[in-house]
């Protein structure tokens, strides 16, 4: 097999934050595939940073005291701390504010302008007073231009699906200040992606991505390509476009040539040739793991960018989609917005790796963590067939015949084990860890029916039956080392304390086909434990606990009558249809059960938070006498509530128990 020469990359977290469940599902879904590589003897270089820029750090820091720098170097600190909790193997963490990185922006964007492919034009932007700095449009909030629904921010709307500009906004409001922003113009820097539709067209469809994502991206560039603004601003945090004071480039701009950055500190500390990978006719592989909401980033902009620099462009690109909790978006109010710090407290980092690569698929479909299933499928796999088997048969050889395994070993289930290693090694390739693990727990299963059949406990009650007890658990040790050579780029930890027990050298998978045999093994020790679900009520009841971030408050709405509010009519309804709406990004489609046989449909903005399926049969709040409005996607028969900030974090009303549809709230 040729060695590949292969450089990985996982979305940048941001330096805002702490990591979460969402950051770790990327970083273990990456760092599986890595370590499969690895296993398999091709070189694999994983690089990643903290994604720095921006207007929120220079906010952040703001609210905090402190420099913009300062701010970034504890949280890159805290992140690497995280990461290396769960075993993730980055040769380089490093930010995307560093001297490598602002060195290959201003490159990059000086052949961009060479190329033709930067223009520069007027916009009119939306500026706070009293801040002094123009405004982003999630800093924005006013009243839908399409539907009139107030509370909505500078680019959509999430009740009716529109989008706009932030200036078509009526009535809008600083969420920084409060103030009313003023009409401002500036000039702005413009990559001509409307150039590159045809590259991009050919591009998208080579096979580096998942066919759901071409499909995607097919769409937009059916509809033409917009030039993409790349300047912002001062105040700003970032990069200041060379040749154009108080000018920066747009964190996207730098943000993906991070990578690149990252690459090129690791290369200086290691002796390796950056332009063996980012050369246009380069052999080597370049990989980027990312979520399916920044799929236009690293598909669109990114490849036109990186072709017009002189540079290639990625191998494949690997999107993925959101995780979600219980079938919900991740909730502080749930308990359910995990943060690394918090899980580590409580659990083996182990059990986590196992559980979401049990059920990742290397498509883009979400990821629903179910807290009672994550108990049951560890305890049940993991500990129960897996470590079982060491457990069950370690205590034979090691009492019975002083740690010494059998001579010999030409079981024919161990040849089925081996031979299993194409089929499990393709869905490692494939990111489809789902049906590597179904494989592997199948033979488990195997390796557990064929100890039980023999009865090694029954077997070593008569002396002349000795040696078939010392066969029969050094074959089941045989098969636990094929097991956890399969298992280990899921569970590093747990193969590392397996090949202290065994007493052999790093499993590799070139290895499957060897045996142990005439080999002394250590004493066995527990290698993992059941997780215990009061662990898992003392994350929650931790997520529930944690200190909220500092936000700035909206300000209120003038104020009504209660007359008015009386006019309100709120009924208990049962969802029994949820679609997604074609067309629309923000939209779901709902059946609303008001009981004796009467529904309604209606047109929710909660798409970014719930997965339909979930929602089928749950209880709500509507209005049930808001006068129908026509939409270009149907007719919607009224308003379901929800509350939350927005987008990811919002939550339909639930009744409590014994709540009806039909049910008058008052």
């Amino acid at each position: 097999m040729e060695k590949r020469r292969i450089l990985v990359t996982s979305a940048l977290p941001n330096a805002n934050g702490s990591i979460h469940l969402g950051h770790l599902m990327e970083h273990i879904q990456t760092d599986i595939w890595i370590r499969f590589q690895r296993m398999r003897g091709h070189e694999c270089i994983y690089v990643c940073a903290d994604d720095t820029h921006g207007t929120a750090t220079m906010l952040r820091a703001e609210e905090l005291g402190i420099t913009p720098e300062k701010l970034i170097e504890e949280v890159n600190a805290e992140h690497r701390s995280d990461f290396n909790g769960f075993m993730i193997s980055h040769d380089n963490y490093y930010s995307t504010h560093s001297e490598e990185n602002k060195a290959l922006s201003e490159q990059i964007y000086n052949r961009l302008v060479e190329a033709k492919q930067i223009k520069t034009r007027s916009v009119d932007q939306l500026y706070d007073p009293e801040k002094e700095m123009f405004l982003a449009d999630r800093f924005i909030v006013g009243t839908c231009p399409k539907c009139k629904t107030e509370g909505q921010y500078g680019d959509n709307c999430e009740a009716c699906g529109a989008t706009y500009d932030a200036t078509d906004l009526i009535n809008p409001v600083s969420k920084l200040s409060g103030a009313t922003p003023v009409l401002k113009e500036s000039t702005h820097y413009f990559f001509a992606l409307s150039n590159f539709t045809d590259f991009l067209t050919k591009w998208t469809r080579s096979g580096t991505l998942q066919v759901q994502v071409t499909n995607k991206l097919s769409e937009w560039l059916d509809a033409g390509l917009q030039d993409w603004d790349i300047s912002r601003d001062a105040p700003y945090f970032g990069f200041e476009i060379p040749g154009a004071p108080g000018k920066y480039f747009y964190v996207w701009l730098d943000a993906p040539i991070g990578y690149m950055a990252a690459f090129q500190k690791h290369c200086e500390a290691n002796d390796l040739i950056f332009d063996d990978f980012w050369k246009k006719d380069s052999t080597c592989e370049v990989h980027h793991f990312i979520g399916k909401d920044i799929i236009n980033f690293h598909a669109l902009f990114w490849p036109a960018m990186l072709d017009t620099a002189g540079y290639r462009t990625p191998t494949r690109v690997h999107a993925h989609g959101f995780a979600t909790i219980n079938g919900l978006k991740m909730s502080k109010s749930r308990g359910t917005f995990i943060n690394a710090r918090t899980y580590l407290d409580h659990l083996d980092p182990e059990y986590l790796r196992y559980y979401f690569a049990a059920k990742m698929s290397g498509g883009v479909d979400d990821l629903d963590i179910n807290l009672d299933d994550f108990v049951q499928r560890v305890n049940s796999d993991v500990v129960g067939k897996v470590v079982n088997i060491a457990s069950r048969c370690a205590g034979f050889i090691n009492k019975q015949f002083d740690g010494q395994l059998a001579p010999t070993s030409d079981n024919p289930i161990l040849a089925e084990f081996s031979s299993a290693s194409d089929d499990i090694a393709l869905h490692y390739e494939n990111s489809d860890y789902g049906k590597a693990l179904r494989d592997i727990m199948a033979l488990a299963d195997k390796a557990n029916q064929y100890i039980d059949e023999h009865k090694p406990w029954v077997l070593i009650k008569e002396e002349d039956k000795r040696h078939l007890v010392q066969q029969v658990c050094s074959d089941g040790l045989n098969f636990y080392r094929l097991l956890v050579t399969y298992l280990k780029p899921v569970l590093p930890r747990l193969a590392e304390k397996s090949e202290a027990f065994l007493g052999i050298a790093p499993l590799v998978w070139g290895d499957l086909d060897t045996r142990l045999t005439g080999h002394t093994i250590n004493k066995f020790k527990p290698l993992m434990t059941r997780i215990e679900p009061e662990k898992v009520a003392a994350i929650v009841n931790a997520s529930m606990a944690a200190e909220e971030p500092a936000v700035i408050a909206e300000p209120e709405s003038p104020t009504i009558e209660f007359d008015d509010f009386a006019k309100v009519d709120l009924r208990i309804v049962k969802i029994v249809k949820a679609e997604h709406v074609e067309g629309a990004d923000k939209l779901l489609q709902l059946t609303l059960d008001l009981g004796d046989d009467t529904t309604r449909n209606v047109f929710a903005g909660i798409k970014a938070a719930y997965n339909p399926e979930n929602l089928v049969g749950k209880l709500t709040v509507m209005v049930a006498n808001l006068a129908p409005r026509k939409m270009k996607f149907g007719m919607s028969e009224g308003m379901v509530l929800a509350a939350g900030p927005g987008g990811e974090e919002i939550y339909l009303l639930e009744p409590d128990n014994g709540a009806h549809p039909g049910m008058k709230v008052s």
